[in-house]
Parts: C-alpha cells; structure tokens; sequence
C-alpha cells in the first residue's frame, strides 16, 4: 500500500461536495492512509449537497494538525461556511508553513484564500472563484488538476481522476 502510514485530515460541514468528499477518503483509503474527517463537532452528521452524510470522526478543537501529512478541502458550498473558522484557517497555514500536502479542489479554493497562502502559487478551481483567487494573488489555470510545491488543485468533480494521482504522488514524496 503506497500511503502506509500517512495520515490525511478532511475537513468538512454542512454542504459539501459529495464526490469531492468521497472518492478522495476512499482513494486515500485504498492507497493504505488512514483519514479522519475534523468537522465543528465531533461524531455528528453532515449532509452533502447531493444528500449523502459523513459522520465526523474529531472536532477542530481537538485536532493536533502536526500529526498529518496531509490536509484535504472538498468543495461545494461547505467552504464558504469553513473559510470563517478559526481552526480551519489555522490548519491551513500550519500545512503550508510544514511542506505538508494540501489538497483543494472546485470552491475549496475559497477556504486557502482566507487563509492567505495563495500569492504566487498556481492553482485551478471552478471558474466561478477564478477572480477570488486572483485577487489572493494565485495564478489562476484552466486546468483539470495542477500541482505547486504542497498544494494540489483541481476544477471540478469530473476532474477527480486527474487530481487524486496528483494528491497521492505528493503525499508520497513527503
């Protein structure tokens, strides 16, 4: 298993993208890391936009983000509600700050602009936060999935296959 002893935090509230959350926890999973799944409360369900629920596995609180390789930002309409914590903008630039993957795609984007670590990296998104990552100071690309140093993006769900391979390529070589 490729990711054996890695482990990956995915982040999450009400709204989420369903693929977005999904294929990438089951990828990671396959590939051997463990993933848990930090939400404002711990063991509490949280419904995705297309109607599937996660049960969050910590809360923020008692997340010690050193203990990750990696952190995971799925899209939807979660990350506009996300982008206000505290904790999750803290987590953000820890990741950042460690070399640590940070993986992005569609509106997630949204969540490492707050977080201010996008000026100068390169990035894709929806194009419907294109602007808002330009105005952080990313070069925005049209593209299915790209990778800069520690943070991987992609556009969209039907970039998943693209994105994940990205993701996991980084998280083993760190």
């Amino acid at each position: 298993m490729e990711l054996k002893g890695k482990r990956v935090l995915t982040i999450v509230s009400a709204d989420y993208d369903d693929l977005e959350l999904w294929y990438p926890i089951i990828r990671l999973r396959e590939a051997g890391a463990i993933v848990d799944i930090a939400a404002e409360l711990k063991d509490a369900p949280y419904k995705g936009k297309y109607g599937l629920t996660v049960t969050s596995t910590h809360a923020f609180d008692e997340v010690d983000i050193s203990q990750y390789d990696g952190l995971m930002v799925p899209g939807g309409w979660a990350p506009d509600y996300l982008r206000r914590i505290d904790a999750v903008l803290d987590f953000v630039r820890y990741m950042d700050e460690h070399d640590r993957v940070i993986g992005q795609i569609c509106h997630a984007g949204w969540v490492l602009s707050s977080a201010g670590i996008l000026k100068g990296r390169k990035v894709t998104s929806t194009p419907g936060i294109k602007h808002d990552l330009m105005y952080a100071g990313a070069e925005w690309v049209n593209e299915a999935a790209i990778a800069d140093g520690n943070i991987i993006s992609g556009r969209r769900p039907p970039d998943l296959h693209e994105y994940l391979p990205l993701v996991i390529s980084a998280l083993k070589e760190r």
